[in-house]
């Protein structure tokens, strides 16, 4: 090295960047590895297209790669590259100055804005200035890529002055050698210097080895054209960025140019883990800007009924704070998430047209979490319904239907989607509540699942039909007198037996009614409490969140006038008044019962005892 050096001063405003960038700009101390990675592989890709006009390069033999040495013995840590090198002038305007734009606007932004600010970003490369966090001493060997250059070592602590001095056999590129403090040795250590470069720089494009050993050993395979992949570097590049043990179930490999730059490489699990109740899925679809990891898990990039998906974002469009570490606009951070969101709800829907079978597993898998997002999200809520999956009286048990195909199988002259409600399909079919439109050749979506009452409440309309639920109020049914069996109660008789059951069930039912709706069965629940039914109530208890927020429902009951029961509870109410209302309230229970609305079984029970005790009387 020459002897004669020449020294520099910080300007003053720089001075304050670096006050700033070592005591609180960044958060993780890390970082300053990703930056200077970045740059040297900013300064790698430079020469790579100055190579594609200038013939003439100094050390054309050397590879175009990053070489990182730790030293813990003397606490050092090199960071190399062999790129386009800087002048002694380029050294004092890019180590010298912040960027290009100077220090003092970055100065004046910082203050205008404070903590604030969101714009800052490709204004001042504050970047290289961080490692000056974790270093007592930082010298920048360097030979620009021009035959007639020659090499140059700058040198600094931080402190407010530098020096630059001739540095005689320095090969092309820059080497920063970097003296760490005692209390950042950690930072001389291989296996911790590997962990931040697998950590944030794992796929920049050209080779980063760690004291000889490659690191980067995966490739940035959602740059790349998707004719180029095969399904197994898919699957190797998914093992490794969600560290799972088995490939994925989906994959959706997409680039667009507006309204956003975007190369997206987005994965479904085989498994859901949250299913299982091992634990809550966390959103891992990492946010990079030109390969390198801005935040491994963003918050806000997709909603939250997608925290399934795995995988990688990168778009270069991004504008980032000073330090890269959070996103800054929030504006684009939301037109990112809606553009993901339903390019990802598109791909879906193709899937479920073109790949049934592979669907139908992620629907068994993730169906809920689509389910979750039919009822909160507003926004995407026509499309996640087009999603949905059910089982139907329409179809054989375990076969599933989705809201466009009841559509194309619906009578022309039907007004409503229909559903039912039950612990299993079963319980829905033994109910008294498909006796209705099965007489009317109706088909009925069959829900299951707790949830999907309250998913079906919240759609309320799909393609112009109103989804109804068949024990509702709404659903509006058609005389059907030639399919009703047996001889009914006359109207004087109904009309008085409706009278005595509203008066003997007191406050337990807002009214007793005749109607259309039973076949077979002598009762069940319509309404009542202006909830539209035991749907609309089971609906109520589950957004209260807890049994017994709700009171005693109120429900409206109707009597099938030509079932046995009934005609005989009529005769009944004459002669034996007291087993009568036992019947009576026995009646009530069941119907209760048959929509899911008996919460405690204990009173009905004792009743039935009670029951069984005059019948086994009346035998004596």
């Amino acid at each position: 090295m020459s002897k004669k050096a020449s020294t520099h001063e910080f300007q003053a405003e720089t001075k304050q960047v670096l006050d700033i960038v070592v005591n609180s700009l960044y958060k993780d101390k890390e970082i300053f590895v990703r930056e200077l990675i970045s740059n040297a592989s900013d300064a790698l890709e430079k020469l790579r297209r100055l190579q594609l006009t200038e013939k003439n390069v100094f050390d054309e033999e050397l590879d175009l790669e990053i070489n990182v040495s730790t030293d813990d013995a003397s606490n050092q840590l090199t960071i190399q590259d062999f790129g386009i090198g800087m002048t002694k002038d380029e050294l004092v305007e890019n180590l010298g100055t912040i960027a290009h734009s100077g220090s003092k606007e970055f100065m004046e932004a910082l203050k205008s804005e404070g903590d604030a600010n969101e714009a800052l970003i490709g204004k001042f490369g504050v970047g290289f200035y961080s490692v000056f966090m974790v270093a007592d001493e930082v010298q920048a060997f360097t030979r620009t890529w021009n035959p007639n250059g020659d090499g140059q070592c700058w040198k600094s602590n931080g402190d407010g002055s530098y020096s630059i001095e001739a540095a005689e056999e320095q090969g092309r590129g820059t080497k920063m050698v970097i003296k760490l403090k005692e209390d950042f040795s950690e930072f001389a250590k291989e296996d911790r210097i590997k962990e931040i470069i697998r950590k944030y720089s794992a796929f920049v494009q050209f080779p980063v080895s760690v004291n000889g050993e490659k690191v980067n050993t995966v490739d940035a395979i959602w740059m790349r054209s998707k004719n180029e992949i095969k399904e197994e570097e898919y699957e190797e590049f998914y093992k490794f960025q969600s560290n799972d043990y088995e490939g994925p179930s989906m994959k959706m490999h997409f680039s667009a140019d507006a309204p956003l730059e975007i190369n997206a490489l987005l994965f479904v699990p085989k498994r859901n883990m949250e299913k299982m109740g091992m634990f809550r899925n966390e959103n891992k679809v990492a946010l990079h800007c030109r390969k390198v990891l801005i935040d491994a898990e963003p918050k806000g990039l997709f909603p939250e009924w997608l925290r399934f998906l795995r995988g990688v974002v990168d778009s270069s469009d991004l504008p980032l704070n000073v330090s890269r570490e959070t996103m800054q606009d929030s504006e684009l951070l939301r037109k990112l998430n809606q553009v993901l969101t339903k390019r990802f709800l598109r791909f879906l829907r193709e899937q479920s047209k073109k790949e049934e079978k592979t669907y139908l597993e992620f629907w068994s898998e993730f169906g809920l979490m689509i389910k979750e997002g039919a009822a909160t999200d507003f926004t995407y809520r026509e499309d996640l319904a087009k999603l949905l999956r059910f089982e139907s009286t329409a179809l054989e048990p375990g076969k599933l239907t989705g809201l466009d195909s009841y559509l194309d199988r619906m009578a022309s002259d039907q007004k409503e989607i229909l559903f039912l409600f039950g612990k299993s399909r079963e319980s829905i079919e033994a109910g008294p509540y498909l006796e209705a439109p099965a007489a009317r050749g109706l088909e009925v979506l069959l829900l299951t699942e707790p949830v999907d009452e309250y998913v079906m409440q919240a759609i309320r309309e799909f393609s112009d039909k109103k989804i109804v639920s068949a024990d509702s109020e709404d659903f509006e049914l058609e005389e059907i007198e030639q399919k009703l069996k047996g001889r009914s109660l006359g109207k004087k008789q109904t009309k008085e037996l409706c009278a005595w059951l509203k008066d003997s069930l007191g406050e337990k039912v807002s009214d007793v009614e005749t109607g259309d709706r039973l076949i077979e069965s002598p009762v069940c629940i319509v309404g009542g409490d202006g909830m539209g039914g035991p749907s609309g109530r089971r609906v109520m208890q589950m957004m209260q969140g807890m049994e017994g927020a709700m009171p005693a429902p109120s429900v409206k009951l109707q009597i099938n006038p030509r079932h046995a029961i009934i005609k005989g509870l009529n005769g009944l109410k004459e002669k034996d008044g007291e087993t009568a209302s036992l019947i009576a309230e026995q009646l009530l229970d069941n119907a209760m019962a048959s929509a899911n609305l008996l919460d405690d079984p204990r009173e009905m029970i004792a009743r039935s005892y009670k029951a069984l005790e005059k019948l086994a009387a009346s035998g004596d």
